[in-house]
């Protein structure tokens, strides 16, 4: 799955067709980038509806919070 891309001198980055199709990215999706070290993380964010059960089982107690925090 390796692909290179070039920037553009309008700072652009075209994603090759062959990632697009196999993450099933689609236009007018939004994006988030991590810095990573000398390189970024590029994710898709999240629909609301992708993150329904996430925290199922989750513990209530216990939990911390900014109030401990320094």
């Amino acid at each position: 799955m390796a692909a290179t891309a070039t920037l553009s001198s309008k700072y652009q980055i075209s994603v090759p067709k062959a990632i697009r199709d196999d993450l099933h990215w689609k236009a007018g999706q939004e994006f988030v980038f991590i810095p990573k070290g000398k390189g970024v993380l590029l994710m898709p964010v999240p629909e609301l509806k992708q993150l329904a059960g996430m925290a199922k089982g989750a513990q209530t107690k216990g939990y911390r919070d900014r109030q401990d925090r320094f």
